[in-house]
């Protein structure tokens, strides 16, 4: 499916960056509950996961539930690291390229770990300082930018709806959530559509 006009009008405009969502988006695990799988306790976070990107229950809530069940450590993540190494989507690394040299800026936000995305970040040559590692530190900090948010549920709709970001670009590559769809600028099902929307403004 081609760009809508008003995304290829807008390319012009944004811009200064790019942020994606990490778990499902931009890389094809959900982070979150594969650590929780990995210290046990699966399934009682990935319903709450699911409650959380649905936009049944609000972010804070389900983190601090998802905390509560999970209590990780230190050593657990470090662990967990080296067996499940993240298995970044497919287009991901084109598209950076492709983004570098148009001159955005590219940001991981995520609800997840700092622990879990820095060595992530490391890796792709994002600096670490364009990691947040939760939604509303990254609508407080870079709220008066020209961003496109890409992601894949309903936290990260909410920083178009609250004005973080100028454009929604819904992501349904990992996961199809008819609701994040209908409210989508745009709604894409691979990272592919994207890289030739920008190749074609």
């Amino acid at each position: 499916m081609n760009a809508p006009p008003r995304f290829k009008m807008r390319n012009t405009l944004i811009q200064h960056a790019v942020a994606f969502d990490v778990d499902s988006t931009f890389c094809e695990d959900e982070s979150i509950d594969e650590l929780a799988a990995f210290l046990g306790v699966g399934a009682q976070v990935a319903a709450l996961t699911a409650q959380a990107m649905g936009g049944s229950v609000d972010f804070k809530t389900a983190l601090t539930q998802r905390l509560a069940v999970m209590q990780p450590s230190r050593a657990a993540v470090a662990k967990f690291l080296i067996e499940h190494p993240h298995r970044i989507s497919p287009g991901i690394p084109e598209l950076l390229t492709l983004l570098r040299q148009q001159g955005k800026e590219v940001f991981l936000v995520s609800g997840g770990f700092r622990q879990i995305i820095h060595p992530l970040a490391q890796h792709l040559d994002i600096p670490l300082d364009n990691v947040f590692a939760n939604n509303l530190l990254f609508q407080e900090t870079w709220g008066l930018r020209q961003i496109v948010m890409v992601g894949d549920g309903a936290t990260d709709l909410e920083a178009r709806l609250e004005g973080a970001a100028s454009l929604f670009i819904g992501y349904g590559g990992v996961v199809m959530r008819p609701n994040i769809a209908a409210k989508a600028d745009w709604y894409i099902t691979s990272i592919q559509q994207f890289i030739d929307a920008l190749e074609q403004a």
